[in-house]
């Protein structure tokens, strides 16, 4: 194959030149034939079949190969016909005879054919797009699968990314709240996948019935929701691209801190300095193009959502609720009851009516049991004998200065100086740890050691004696007479007597 130069030389001796043939071809050492086909060509055109290939063999089975690849679109990508599999069905349902390599060309020229081509879409300021993506990361030491709640804004590219345990109903709802925020306004239209957190039922390919979680946060923010078409991430392709963009650009190395709080600090100084960037195409940086995303936005409600998820429960003998797997106490005087379990992201409250009579760290683990030693108290003082062997106290590591109260009281007063120290414990029920802590401590070294006084040593301590008034200089409150009074007096103002 003669080179480009060649050809330039060649074409410009006999067409320019005017030389023939015969003495270029000597002239540069090359058949007379090549010469005029270069003539012919001002390039190098390469090797051309004079007729395509024959493939007589296969022919006969290329139905049977397109039903094959046809099917495939039914199933899951990752169990479609290979190639190779194609060719091994051909030999053994058909008996075909001829070889892999004419089967592999022609499954390659088939899905050549067939590959889905896309529209370029311009999308209108106000509109966004929520999904989820996952990446690892070590949070406390220990490396875990984390879940990325992702929104994006495609008209101006915004991003706000921010990390979670879980992809469940909790995450979704704080993801949208914190969004919000982050873009201080609410998008017009959201589309979204098909995710059971916010889907119910689907009627259709363009109708869904929603959840109630996710009727709740469009009601309380109005914003217009959309749904791709199932297994058309493309509906969604901004959001799609960009989750991966997360995980390569913000979670590359794999980030390492004490908990989410720190990782979500950490993508959100990556997303605000992302606004920066001016992206191919554009004029004018993400950060600018925002404000004009923004002022299509609707207004944030004026009281801030309650990202939880709701559920009625009712508590067990043991004054224990189940939420999600795990087990949450509650104080025993609410045994057998029905309440209302709130879980957010890191916390999980429970209440009674309007009242909340349990906080508990959330608890992503299964089949856990989280108590608060203090909403057994009450119960452990009328069964003293429990104490020792109580579950809820297993874990409980107070101050050294409770076990010597508890030494002094039961070495001086037995059982019921067992019985005195849990209602000095029941002091948690009103008190800090830090308060009851110095009530002992003061008890101890008074020698006081009952409940009455520890409880009196706190309150003052919290609220102590006024002090008297210095009168010097306050030649106004000096001229005040307060009389003497005396408990008969108040007698005769109850009976009216009094003048």
């Amino acid at each position: 194959m003669y080179k480009v130069d060649i050809y330039a030389k060649i074409r410009r001796d006999c067409l320019v030149e005017k030389e023939s043939e015969r003495s270029v071809a000597c002239k540069y050492g090359i058949n007379r034939r090549t010469v005029s086909k270069i003539l012919k060509n001002a390039h190098p055109p390469g090797y051309r079949r004079k007729s395509p290939p024959v493939k007589p063999k296969l022919v006969d089975y290329e139905e049977f190969i397109d039903e094959i690849l046809l099917q495939d679109k039914k199933v899951h990508r990752k169990q479609r016909h290979t190639a190779r599999k194609s060719f091994e069905r051909l030999r053994k349902e058909k008996n075909y005879d001829g070889d892999s390599a004419t089967v592999q060309r022609y499954v390659k020229l088939h899905r050549e054919k067939h590959k889905e081509v896309f529209c370029p879409l311009a999308h209108p300021a106000g509109d966004a797009q929520v999904d989820f993506g996952e990446a690892r990361a070590i949070i406390g030491g220990e490396q875990c699968k984390i879940h990325f709640f992702v929104m994006d804004l495609p008209y101006s590219d915004g991003l706000f990314v921010k990390a979670y345990p879980r992809e469940n109903t909790e995450s979704f709802l704080d993801g949208h709240v914190s969004a919000f925020e982050y873009f201080e306004g609410v998008p017009n239209r959201i589309v979204y996948d098909n995710s059971k957190i916010a889907v119910a039922r689907i009627v259709g390919n363009e109708k869904r019935e929603t959840t109630q979680a996710f009727q709740s946060l469009q009601s309380h923010y109005l914003f217009k929701e959309a749904f791709a078409r199932v297994g058309k991430g493309n509906d969604k392709g901004k959001v799609e691209n960009l989750i991966g963009y997360s995980r390569r650009n913000f979670m590359v190395p794999i980030p390492e801190f004490a908990n989410f709080d720190e990782l979500n600090e950490h993508l959100l100084v990556c997303t605000i300095k992302r606004q920066e960037r001016t992206l191919r195409g554009h004029k004018k940086t993400i950060a600018e193009r925002l404000v004009e995303d923004k002022a299509a936005y609707l207004s944030l409600p004026a009281s801030r959502y309650e990202a939880c998820n709701v559920q009625v429960a009712r508590v067990s003998s043991q004054a224990l609720v189940r939420y999600k797997c795990n087990d949450y106490s509650v104080p025993v005087v609410y045994g057998y009851r029905e309440v209302l379990v709130k879980g957010f992201v890191g916390e999980v409250v429970i209440a009674y009516g309007a009242e909340v009579i349990a906080r508990h760290p959330r608890c992503y683990e299964r089949e856990e049991t989280v108590f608060n030693p203090v909403h057994y108290l009450s119960l452990l003082e009328r069964k003293t004998r429990a104490f020792d062997q109580a579950a809820p106290l297993k874990d409980w590591n107070l101050p050294a200065c409770f076990e010597r109260l508890r030494n002094c009281l039961e070495g001086s007063q037995g059982k019921e100086g067992k019985r005195e120290y849990i209602r000095i414990l029941r002091l948690f029920e009103t008190f800090t740890l830090k308060e009851v802590e110095f009530g002992v401590e003061q008890g101890l070294q008074r020698g006081i050691h009952t409940h009455e006084a520890i409880r009196h040593l706190i309150l003052h301590h919290k609220e102590p004696t006024p002090e008297f008034i210095d009168m010097s200089g306050r030649s106004e409150l000096a001229a005040v007479n307060v009389q003497t009074t005396y408990a008969m007096k108040y007698s005769e103002l109850i009976s009216g007597r009094a003048a």
